[in-house]
C-alpha cells in the first residue's frame, strides 16, 4: 500500500513507520494518523512481526498536531465536538495506540513537542538521540495537552514534574528526559533508530505471547488495586502453560540451544 505522509519498511521481526512530512516538521494531520493506524493494523495479526518502531527525521520526530486542519466555523462547534469525539483520526490514534498488542518503540531525534511527545508517551519505549528536545508547549498558545499528556506524563514522571513541564511549556533535553525517566535510552545523535532496532531485535527473539500478555497486564494493572492486578497476572500467566512456545522454550533450555518461538 502506498502512503502520502509516512514511509513503511518491513524488517526481519518488526515494522518501521517513519513520519514523513519534513516541510511541516512532521506534524500530524488526519491523513498521517489514519496511515499510521492502517500500517500498524496491517501487521497486527502477522506473527512474524513482533514490534513496531515509530520514527521521524533527524530534525524532528514530531512537532504535534497540524493546526491548519483545526478550523471551526462559528456555527460548527458542536459538530466539531462530535467529530473529535467519534471520528477524528488524530484522536483515534492516541486512543488506540495504547491498546496495540505489540510493543511500540519510539525513536526520537530532534523535536518531540506537544502532540509529538504525547504520541511517544502512548507507545511503550522511547529512545532518544542526545540532540532530542521534549516539551508540551501548549500553555504558551493558550491551550493545554489534548492527546493524553495530562494523564500519561504524570504516570511516568510524577505529578510535580509533569505540572512543571506543562505550566512552563519549557523544553527539556534528552539528558534531562532520562533523569526524569521519561526515556529508556539516550544515544549519540543520529543513532536513536539503530538503538530502537536493537531493542526490537531483542524483543523479537523472545516468545511473542508473553510479551503481549505482560504489556496488557502492566498497562491495565496501573489503574487496578494491587490484588486485582496480581489476579490478572496470575490468570494470563496460567494460560501460557498451554502454549507450544512454552514447550519449545523449555526444550531449547534443556538442549542448550536458541528457541524457535512461533507465537502459538
Amino acid at each position: 500500500m502506498s502512503y502520502e505522509d509516512i514511509v513503511v519498511e518491513q524488517a526481519d521481526g518488526w515494522l518501521e513507520i517513519q513520519i514523513n512530512r519534513p516541510d511541516k516538521l512532521n506534524s500530524i494531520r488526519e491523513t498521517t494518523a489514519w496511515e499510521i493506524m492502517e500500517a500498524m493494523a496491517a501487521v497486527e495479526m502477522e506473527r512474524s512481526c513482533r514490534a513496531v518502531i515509530l520514527k521521524g527525521s533527524d530534525k524532528a520526530f514530531c512537532t504535534g498536531i497540524d493546526t491548519s486542519e483545526f478550523t471551526i466555523e462559528d456555527n460548527e462547534y458542536f459538530d466539531f465536538y462530535r467529530f473529535r469525539r467519534r471520528t477524528r483520526k488524530v484522536n483515534q490514534l492516541f486512543r488506540e495506540l495504547p491498546n496495540y498488542t505489540k510493543p511500540v518503540i519510539t525513536a526520537v531525534e530532534g523535536f518531540a513537542l506537544g502532540g509529538g511527545l504525547e504520541l511517544a508517551l502512548v507507545g511503550d519505549l522511547i529512545v532518544a538521540g542526545e540532540n532530542a528536545k521534549f516539551g508540551l508547549p501548549e500553555i504558551k498558545l493558550g491551550l493545554m495537552p489534548g492527546g493524553g499528556g495530562t494523564q500519561t506524563l504524570p504516570r511516568l514522571i510524577g505529578k510535580p514534574l509533569a505540572k512543571k513541564m506543562m505550566w512552563t511549556g519549557r523544553r527539556i533535553s534528552a539528558a534531562k528526559a532520562r533523569d526524569f525517566r521519561l526515556v529508556n535510552h539516550v544515544v549519540p545523535a543520529g543513532q536513536a533508530v539503530e538503538k530502537a532496532r536493537e531493542l526490537a531485535r531483542s524483543i523479537a527473539a523472545n516468545a511473542p505471547l508473553p510479551v503481549m500478555f505482560t504489556k496488557g497486564v502492566i498497562d491495565r494493572g496501573e489503574d487496578m488495586a494491587l490484588a486485582d492486578g496480581m489476579t490478572a497476572e496470575a490468570d494470563v500467566s496460567f494460560l501460557l502453560y498451554f502454549t507450544r512456545d512454552r514447550q519449545e522454550g523449555l526444550q531449547a533450555f534443556r538442549e542448550k540451544r536458541a528457541p524457535n518461538f512461533r507465537g502459538e
